[in-house]
């Protein structure tokens, strides 16, 4: 697509860089060529063949991200689809790259989520680890022992390898209040936004937090995907 764009149709190029990010962005979330990719393919290219300038092709494109990232897919179709304990899953990864994008502060840190994940960056240690927000010896402990349970992607939080070590298997209502004192209330409000974490977490229900940072989650995700704007 992007050398159609800018072939065929010559559009000019910080436009194109911006719109094929996005289209990207678009197919990976949902899987659009994972399934029956031919066919997908296939229909995509058929709808340019009716396209006679620049205008039209971006147009084509913005057209079909419109029609599937629609608000009941925001809110509706994708927080289930967090409801998942894959690490490698199309949502985490989407929700780690419009945390990236948004430029988010580590959790727990002053530091930037993208000064963590710079890929020129070799230290021995790797800077940032995935936290469970639920300790899982806590959450033993409280009987939950299904894995898939404990290892939900809503669980998880990058951190500083640090504070994943202190942490441990304290509570979050525990270790919340300590970390908390480390920041100002507008520093702790802008963490908690971009990490999508419920006014009061710590003191929530597992089940109920989950449900709730799954939504959130995909909130940030929309805040990523229209940043690319």
């Amino acid at each position: 697509f992007y050398l159609i764009g800018r072939i065929r149709f010559n559009v000019t190029e910080h436009v194109l860089q911006k719109l094929i990010g996005r289209w990207f962005f678009f197919s990976t979330l949902p899987g659009r060529y994972s399934s029956s990719p031919e066919t997908i393919m296939d229909g995509d290219l058929n709808r340019i063949k009716g396209v006679t300038n620049g205008d039209g092709f971006i147009k084509m494109l913005e057209d079909a991200m419109a029609s599937e990232l629609t608000n009941d897919y925001w809110s509706i179709t994708l927080p289930p689809a967090l409801d998942s304990s894959s690490a490698r899953s199309p949502e985490l990864f989407a929700f780690i790259a419009a945390q990236n994008k948004l430029a988010a502060p580590v959790l727990f840190s002053h530091k930037k989520v993208g000064e963590l994940l710079d890929p020129s960056v070799r230290p021995t240690k790797t800077p940032l680890e995935r936290h469970h927000l639920f300790p899982r010896a806590w959450l033993e402990r409280q009987g939950v022992n299904d894995l898939k349970q404990i290892n939900q992607q809503a669980n998880y939080a990058l951190v500083e390898w640090p504070d994943n070590i202190d942490i441990s298997d304290t509570p979050p209502s525990e270790y919340v209040p300590e970390l908390r004192s480390r920041f100002s209330p507008a520093a702790w409000a802008e963490m908690h936004d971009y990490h999508a974490l419920p006014e009061g977490w710590e003191r929530m229900p597992y089940d109920g937090f989950l449900l709730e940072r799954r939504k959130l989650m995909a909130a940030v995700v929309r805040r990523g995907f229209e940043a690319l704007k």
